[in-house]
Order: C-alpha cells, then structure tokens, then sequence
C-alpha cells in the first residue's frame, strides 16, 4: 500500500512529539527502529503501517507490542494484531526439553518407521541438534543427523489446524508415524510455522508415537528440532484507525492517526544521546501518546499498551513469570524466563532469554498488570480497562505467547490535547562475557544500581530528554543537510539508532567503557574489527570516548597475551561471549590497518596523544607487520570477506598504506621526529608505486596483476583527506570519482566489477572524496533510492543489489554508521 504522508498541523503538538523541522519526509524506510538500545533490545516495525503486522526483532522475530484505542467505547486499532496461540502437541525443546535417540551414519530404510529397530549406532541425547556449543543440546558436528523421537499421548485427538514448527539448518524431512509431513530446503535460523496436511492428524493417535527427523548440513551452522501444534482460533479484529502520517528522525518514530472523531499520536523514543553516556547507556525507552479532538467536542479516550512476554525470550514458547512492582510515583509489571540462564548462549539469530523486560506506567491515570493477549484486549474494549485480576501462574510458569504486560492510559474527557507516557526497559545483571569474566552493563556498573531506580531516573527525565532529543535530531539533520544535501540527511537520520543499538556499552575489568558490537546476521561476532571500522565516524563525530570504547579491547587483547600475533585479532568472539577470537581466518592487513587508522582518528579528534602513547608498543609492532607484509598483500580476505579471497589487492594495500602513514603522525604527535619522517617518506614511497603498478588507464584496477576491465571502490583512500596525511597526489581520487560516476546502476555503484552487489557504507566514504558536492550527491542519491525503493522490508541492509535493490545479505548492522564519514570530514576540516 501506500504511505499517506500527510503532516498535522502544529496545533496537535508535533513539534514536542517528533522534530517536526524539515520538510515532508519523502523517504520510505526498509523497517522503523521504535525501540532500540543494543542488538538484544530491539523493537521495529518491517511495514509501513502500525496496525499492519507485528512488531519484531531486528532478526525478524516476532515480539508483539499491541496497542488499541478506545473513544467513546468504541475500539480501534492502533498497533500490532494478536496472534492465534499454539498450544503443544509434541513440544519443541525451546518449549519442553526432550531427549531422543540418533545416529550420524546413514541408517538402513525405514529407519522413519514405527516398528524399525534402531542398532548399536543410535545414541540417546538431549534436543536440539546443533554444533553451537554455546547452547545446551546435543553436539552435531558430521554432515547429517538422523533422530527418532518417541512420546505417548493421551486425549482425544486435537481439532483445528495443526502445524510444524521447525528449525532446521540445512535441508530436513520430517516424519509422524511414517507419514512424511514435510520436505524443506536450505536453512531457516529460527522456528517456523509449516501448515500440516490432513494426512498429519490421521497420523496423530493415542498411546506411541514416533516423529522421525533427517537433517542435512554441508557447511555452516547445523540446528534441528520439531514439534507439532494446535493452533487456536483466530482472533476478531477491530476496525483500524486511519494512519495519516509517519515522521522518522534519529531518536524517535512518530505516527499520527485518525480514531472517530479522535486524533492521535503515537511516539517511540529512544533517547540515544551519544553526548549523554549515562542517559545513552539507560536502556528505557519512552512511549508516549496524544489525543486531540477533532470536531471540537470532548470525547472519552482510553489508550491500551500489551506487550508481549516473547521480548524477554529466544522464542515464544519459552516459559516466563511475572512480577508487579512500585517505586515512588511508577508502577509497573516485568517479565522473564523461568531458567534465567545468563549469558547461557551466543549466537546470531538469537534473542535474549535472561532478565527482565519491565512496562512501566506514572500512577495517577494509568493501570499495568498481565494476562494473556486475547483477555487483555477482550477486556479493555469491553470495558475500558484490564480483568479485574491477573491469572494465577503456576509453578513452571507460563508460555510467552500467551503472557503479556498491560497498561491502559485514561485520557480523561479529550478536547484538548492530552497526552500520557510509559516506559519500556530491559534490566540483565551482565552485558558481555570478558575472558570469563561477566561484565555488568554500564548503567549497572555501580552494584548498588537496579532497575526500579533506573526507571525512576527516566521519569524524572522525560520531560528534558523529550526536548534535548527534538533539538539533537533537528541539530543532526540541519548539519547534514549542510554537509551533503537532503538526501544525505534523510540517510543519516535513517541510520543512526541503528548504528548506535547495535553495540552493547559495558564496564571492562578496570571500570574503562567497552563498546562491543554485534555482527547482526554475518555470524553474530562481537567486537569485530572490520565491523569497528566502518561504524567508527559515527562515534568519533559525536563522542570520542565511545570511539576509544570501540578499540580498547583490541589492544587489551594483544597486550594481555592472549593474543600473539603481530597484527590484531578479527574479533573477540560471538555475541555475548568475549573470550577469544571465533572466526575462522584472520585478516592481517585489514586489521592492522583499520587499528592504525582509527588510532590516528581518535587522537585527532582529542587534540592530544595520550591514547597512542598509551598503546605505542602495540602499535609498532603492527605498523612494522604493515611495513613487511601490506603493500603488496598475499591471497587473504578484508572487510569484505563475502566477496572471497583476493591476492595483491590494491585497496587493501591502500589501507596498508594509510596505516603507515597513520604511524608517522602519531609518531610526530608523541615527539618522535625521527620516526614521524621515515614512516611518513615510507608511505610516500609506497604510494608512488601503488600510482604505477595499479594505474589502468582511467582508474585504478582492481589488482596490482590487473585483470582486463577489473577496478574497486577505493574507499580506504578517504582517511587521506579526512586526516591531512597528504601521501597520495589529490588527482588519484579524483581520477577514480570521474570513472566511478560512469560506473553506477541504479541503486548504486558495485563494490568492484566482480559483482554488480555493493555495500552502501562504503559508497558514502567513496562519495566524501568527491571534492564537488555534485558528484557527492550523484553518489548518494542511487543509496537513498534503495533505502526508499528496496522490496526487503527489513532493517537497513547494508549490503544489496545495485540492479534491483534487493538485501543481499546482513541487516541491522552498525557498519550504517560509516554514513556520517561525510559530517566527520567536514568536522575534521573545521579544526586548525
């Protein structure tokens, strides 16, 4: 469909529930951020409407936030749709643990039959199947697995529409009785609901039953489990309200709705405040809602908030209890798993399942409490407010899906405009694993802080934050604007929550800020460095601490000596779990580069050497493997490892050459002259002969061997301009710009002519040696069109397809805070 993009008028409030400072925003974003603080709390909506489909996950996990209007007693819907429950007929071990027998040597046939009889080769162990071995289960490290799992039943056979819910990685057949219900490819990464033939429920009966699975994993990642349910009835809908508009700025997504004679907004806001480290590291966001008349009369207005129990689990047949709480003037209901297994599991399409997530609401007009989904809206748009008592949980708990947290705003009698706010905070005692050592997040670093007076602190904020996130998202937007035109502004305010919720800020062993990302959908490792690169300008613009956050576990790494090689690690491990680099392959010259580099960047920014100094025998011996080993790179990967190996690799050597030259500053920073010369003349030099032995007519190829017709992006030239080094002759850059501007499909110009793919990061930094705002806008502009055209409703991609703008892969990623590289430039410029 499309989005109504018609804007109220300042009478309703706009300017205090989202900057309402620019023009119409023409922009159609992939997915909207609405709650985001780290890769673990992260709420977005893949659609253009509320009340068009779930809320989600960045994985694209359901976690439904549910809200419904009532004006008048009549009920429309605001947001979100609840969803028919599953009730278990043979529980997934996420619901029920299990165990089954299995064999990894291909068994003799009919080994899906009830009546085969398994041999000496079949084990019995615990579900899933998986070779993560952070995640409880059963180890499976060989190409295929084979499982039969046996259960009796009892009862009358279940009515309605049965499905299997599966997670399979790769290929799987899966087998009820001998019956097959079901024969699926490639790989899914999370449970899946797969609608089961009438074959199935004949196949379903008293007493033994036998679910037979196969499983086929060539390479990569290997999960198997299933389980059969009933899904229950499908619940009424209400009548929607009418969206009218959706504004998005950096720190917050506002709706705007037509419900009867009632207008209203609807607000998300995550105060992410990079010069604000104790209100950034908070993890509550605000959720706050606006009524207005619209035919001048008063109209009773009541505003219901459900949000599911799933957003504190991995999936939402997952057990969870409940709990009401109260300090000062909040009250408030949280909820979480009943295993608490923290920090139990890494992992990429994992969600967090320890802590707690917490609704919280001011008294005085507000009511929380639980229930399940249907009672809860059943109840409100019967009466107006919440049953009249919470269901009574029982030991083990209740399913996620059928638990959730409630609050009912009363607007009162509205002519006026009225507003009402809640809070929604995620609490965990830990962040990150440190080399064994649980790392408390860095709100929490002092033991005595909990969530109750963290909460207490959000409101007595709310009304400030609400004004310093206007007057920061109307300040970021003007100044990109500035910097690179409107469509680089519409860009940069798209990417910014993304980039920032993407990390987790913790409190290192000496009490020092860490900033460790996660690589949302390329593997799930933390602390990456080649991830750290792209991500960089973002946090040097605004916040040079964070920046320093984002390289102190690197050096800790390397210093320490649990990292030994002379040129720094790929990464420190999967998220959460920091206890040693995880990727299969280092990537020397990247590494040493990008260390080097954002070194030189980070002193810049402080005016000061001290962070250098700090590290300098770390440096040199990185700088001396670049001296030896980076101009003229063997057969290895770099950041952009999804495009393969490559030997003699001209912009991975002009990153080496970058972080030569990086030395020689820092080396004249910290007063070494003598240092500063020969590594600056050493640079230099390799420049002369990168000029000679990459030059290929009107560009720069791909490779120093130089396949016919090959060039690349030269993206690592940019730190050249940005850091003064002076060490290529201006006209490099400008040659490869004119071929490059010759170069682009639609939605932007391929990373290299190997592929016609490219990655969106990169073009911004790419654009920003442009020395004409022209050719920087004309780069730019193919970027914005995938962002407002791609059919991928997902998070912001970050690496896609030039021809038709599709995701090719990774999504919600912080590399999209590379997208400010152009600001940074023009800050760096400013300095003297």
């Amino acid at each position: 469909m499309k989005l109504l993009r018609i804007f109220l008028p300042l009478s309703l409030g706009c300017l205090s529930l989202g900057a309402n400072y620019a023009e119409a925003q023409k922009l159609r974003p992939p997915a909207y951020p609405l709650i985001t603080h780290d890769p673990y709390f992260s709420l977005w909506l893949f659609q253009d409407t509320l009340s068009a489909g779930p809320t989600r996950h960045w994985t694209g996990e359901a976690q439904p936030l549910e809200g419904v209007v009532r004006v008048d007693g009549r009920s429309y819907q605001l947001m979100g749709q609840t969803a028919a429950p599953l009730r278990a007929i043979i529980p997934i071990a996420a619901e029920t643990p299990y165990s089954a027998r299995y064999t990894f040597e291909a068994p003799a046939a009919g080994w899906e039959q009830p009546a085969f009889t398994t041999g000496a080769s079949w084990k019995i162990g615990p579900a899933p199947f998986t070779n993560n071995t952070s995640q409880a289960g059963t180890q499976w490290t060989s190409r295929d697995v084979w499982v039969r799992r046996s259960l009796k039943l009892s009862g009358a056979r279940p009515t309605g529409k049965l499905v299997l819910l599966l997670l399979h990685d790769d290929d799987a057949e899966v087998y009820l009785n001998g019956v097959l219900l079901l024969k699926q490819g490639g790989a899914n990464g999370s449970y899946e609901r797969f609608a089961l033939p009438d074959a199935a429920r004949a196949a379903l009966r008293q007493g033994d039953n036998l679910l037979a699975m196969h499983c086929a994993n060539p390479q990569g990642g290997a999960h198997l489990d299933a389980g059969i349910y009933a899904a229950g009835p499908e619940p009424t809908l209400l009548p929607a309200a009418r969206q009218t508009s959706v504004t998005l700025t950096a720190t917050q997504t506002s709706y705007s709705f037509e419900a009867g004679p009632v207008r209203l907004t609807a607000q998300f806001l995550s105060p992410l405040l990079l010069d604000k480290l104790e209100t950034l590291a908070r993890p509550v966001s605000y959720l706050t809602f606006r009524a207005q008349s619209a035919d001048g009369k008063p109209h009773k207005v009541q505003v219901l908030l459900a949000a599911s129990a799933s957003l504190a689990t991995n999936t939402p047949y997952q057990r969870v209890a409940t709990q009401v709480g109260k300090a000062a003037t909040l009250n408030w209901q949280t909820v979480g798993t009943t295993t608490q297994a923290v920090l139990g599991q890494s992992g990429d399409n994992h969600r967090i399942d320890w802590g707690q997530v917490y609704l919280a609401a001011p008294g005085g007009a507000a009511k929380v409490g639980t229930g399940t989904p249907q009672a809860l809206k059943a109840a409100f748009t019967k009466t107006g407010a919440l049953p009249s008592a919470s269901p009574t949980q029982s030991s083990s708990g209740t399913q996620a899906q059928n638990t959730a947290l409630a609050a009912v705003l009363d607007m009162g009698q509205v002519n006026q405009p009225a507003e009402r706010h809640l809070l929604l905070g995620y609490d965990t005692p830990y962040a990150v694993q440190y080399f064994g050592q649980n790392l408390r997040p860095w709100w929490r670093r002092d033991p005595a802080m909990t969530m109750a007076k963290a909460l207490q602190a959000a409101e007595a904020d709310y009304a400030s934050i609400r004004q310093q996130c206007a007057a920061f998202d109307k300040k970021l937007y003007a100044d990109a604007q500035v910097a690179g035109g409107r469509e680089y502004a519409d860009l940069c305010q798209l990417a910014y929550r993304q980039a920032v919720a993407a990390h987790a800020i913790a409190a290192g062993p000496k009490g020092e800020l860490l900033l460790l990302s996660k690589e949302n959908f390329s593997g799930g490792f933390i602390g990456t460095v080649d991830v750290t690169y792209p991500s960089a300008p973002l946090f040097l613009l605004y916040n040079n601490e964070l920046a320093k956050g984002l390289l102190r576990f690197i050096f800790d790494y390397s210093e320490s000596g649990r990292w030994q090689k002379d040129f720094p690690a790929h990464d420190l491990g999967v998220y959460p779990l920091a206890n040693g680099q995880k990727y299969g392959e280092d990537m020397p010259v990247e590494e040493a580069g990008n260390m080097l580099i954002l070194t030189a960047a980070v002193v810049k920014r402080d005016g000061k050497p001290d962070f250098a100094r700090a590290h300098w025998a770390t440096l040199t011996k990185w700088v001396e493997f670049l001296k030896r080993d980076g101009f003229d790179p063997t057969n290895q990967l770099c950041t952009d490892d999804f495009a393969g190996h490559l030997a003699r690799n001209a912009n991975l050597s002009a990153k080496a050459i970058m972080g030569i030259a990086c030395y020689g500053q820092l080396a004249r920073q910290v007063g070494d002259e003598k240092t500063a010369t020969e590594y600056t003349a050493l640079a230099r030099d390799y420049a002369r002969r990168w000029m000679q032995i990459a030059e290929d007519g009107n560009h720069y190829a791909l490779t120093f061997d130089k396949p016919a017709g090959s060039w690349s992006q030269k993206y690592n030239l940019v730190w050249d301009k940005l850091l003064e080094l002076n060490i290529f002759p201006q006209e490099v850059a400008q040659k490869e710009l004119a071929f490059y501007l010759t170069q682009q499909q639609r939605y932007g110009l391929p990373l290299d002519s190997r592929k016609t793919y490219t990655k969106s990061d990169w073009i911004l930094w790419t654009a920003t040696l442009a020395e004409r705002d022209a050719d920087f806008q004309a780069l730019v502009h193919p970027i914005w069109l995938y962002a407002n055209e791609t059919p991928s409703r997902v998070p912001l991609g970050d690496w896609h397809e030039t021809t038709d703008a599709r995701q090719v892969g990774f999504q919600a990623r912080s590399v999209v805070g590379g997208y400010f590289i152009k600001l940074l430039q023009k800050q760096f410029a400013s300095k003297p």
